[in-house]
């Protein structure tokens, strides 16, 4: 088969598999995890419910890969402002102010499709990768001495998380930065 033939299959593949993660996200949304069908998702799309087990034996399958291509935007925003330039102190904020938005934007989900979502071992793998990632712009802070160095890079990463996932209880944008703020000021070296 020539390779322009296998690009343009390649290519219609995505953008159906693509179309199908946004109508059911869309559904979902409207109607709940109980309210979509496979029928009513292959019709959204366009597409024979057929085709559509093609792609994906049901509704959480969909919304697990949906997630999961979140989850991949989520860190590759975070990794572009922890590799632009600027100290590791301001590269640091900048990761943590982002964190906070990604996790106020949480705010409202419904519970039911969270539980489904937050299960899959994509989720840990990504949490083990944000962690490190944190960790590393963490002891680069020490080392320059912008961030405390007694404690641990990696409970720091872990702190810095965790009071940050408050943020997806928050009332606004505003309170996620001041949450921010008070999370930064514990890294603060201590001397």
């Amino acid at each position: 088969m020539p390779k322009l033939w296998n690009e343009t299959i390649e290519e219609h593949r995505r953008a159906v598999r693509d179309a199908v993660l946004e109508v059911t996200a869309a559904l979902v949304a409207e109607h709940g995890l109980r309210g979509v069908t496979m029928s009513r998702i292959a019709e959204g799309t366009g597409i024979g419910r057929a085709t559509l087990y093609k792609y994906f034996p049901d509704v959480e399958s969909i919304m697990t890969a949906w997630h999961e291509r979140q989850i991949t935007g989520h860190l590759q925003e975070l990794a572009a402002l922890r590799d632009r330039p600027g100290s590791a102190g301001e590269r640091l904020t900048a990761v943590l102010d982002a964190y906070a938005s990604i996790q106020l934007r949480r705010r409202g989900h419904d519970p039911e499709i969270g539980a489904v979502l937050h299960r899959g071992e994509h989720v840990a793998h990504a949490e083990q990768h944000l962690l490190r990632f944190i960790s590393e712009l963490l002891a680069e802070g020490a080392e320059a001495g912008e961030v405390r160095d007694d404690v641990s890079p990696d409970e720091l990463a872990a702190y810095c998380l965790y009071a940050l996932g408050a943020a997806g209880g928050l009332p606004s944008q505003a309170a996620a930065r001041r949450l921010v703020r008070v999370t930064v000021d514990g890294l603060r070296p201590t001397s």
